[in-house]
């Protein structure tokens, strides 16, 4: 089976990922679905600092460009509507979609760019499947992973990346630590908005849409042909209406749990 690598790893929990998502093959064949590292994954949480008004909501957007094309429906409604959000790029994504690369740079007052690493792989040092998909699998690919998709942010006219998210969100303690030795903060999130771009739209839309202060939304902004992306386009309008203060994670304190931001 081709592998494709899609940011469609946080729908359900991982019993669930087992059962509805492609299995892929791994060219370790010790490594089985079920394998898992001596120390447990985590999946950290990220909130932002609470505005404390109840009429005016503050919520943080995150999306993540895994790979594949740019959701127009999702972006052109950030610009058209000035809605603030941070990007997750990975460098294939970059590498296949100039003309969103050249809208996000024209727009540098609304979009904050961060890492999601170069080739869309688990930050996990150990061999292990997560969702069916190998993870880097030892501290050196870890890093490279990271460093990789900074410098295609870089040679993209970008600036040098804060945070770090990577593929399925999941990491082990050891990883989290050489990230955060790198430099970064693991950006984890409170809100799974559409299922990994998996989700209806309109059980997309009610998700985003009920936000509540102090949220991170994670949602997909390269999945345009999946139904999802409308739902996450009609959440923002509404968002926007309900008079959401929308924050970058740059304008904000964030507070992430398993070590992810002290």
């Amino acid at each position: 089976m081709r592998r494709v690598l899609l940011c469609t790893f946080l729908l359900l929990p991982l019993t669930a990922g087992a059962q509805d998502l492609p299995q892929k093959q791994s060219p370790n064949p010790s490594l089985t679905q079920n394998t898992a590292p001596s120390s447990k994954l985590v999946e950290p949480h990220l909130h932002v600092s609470r505005s404390g008004n109840a009429s005016r909501p503050r919520v943080a957007l995150t999306f993540d460009a895994c790979m594949g094309k740019a959701d127009e429906r999702i972006l052109s409604t950030l610009v058209r509507e000035r809605i603030p959000a941070t990007i997750f790029v990975t460098a294939r994504w970059l590498r296949n979609n100039p003309q969103s690369v050249t809208i996000f740079l024209q727009n540098l007052d609304l979009f904050e760019l961060e890492n999601h690493g170069q080739n869309h792989v688990p930050a996990v040092d150990v061999p292990v499947l997560i969702y069916g998909i190998a993870a880097a699998g030892s501290p050196e690919a870890v890093r490279q992973e990271v460093s990789g998709g900074a410098d295609a942010m870089l040679a993209a006219g970008f600036s040098a990346p804060r945070w770090f998210r990577g593929s399925t969100a999941k990491y082990d303690p050891s990883a989290i630590r050489q990230i955060r030795d790198m430099g970064y903060r693991v950006a984890g999130y409170s809100l799974n908005g559409d299922g990994g771009s998996l989700l209806g739209a309109d059980v997309t839309e009610k998700r985003i849409a009920a936000a509540k202060d102090g949220d991170v939304v994670l949602a997909h902004i390269n999945q345009p042909t999946h139904a999802a992306g409308e739902g996450v386009a009609r959440a923002l309008v509404a968002l926007k209406r309900r008079g959401v203060e929308f924050v970058r994670l740059s304008d904000v304190d964030g507070i992430g749990d398993d070590d992810t931001t002290r």
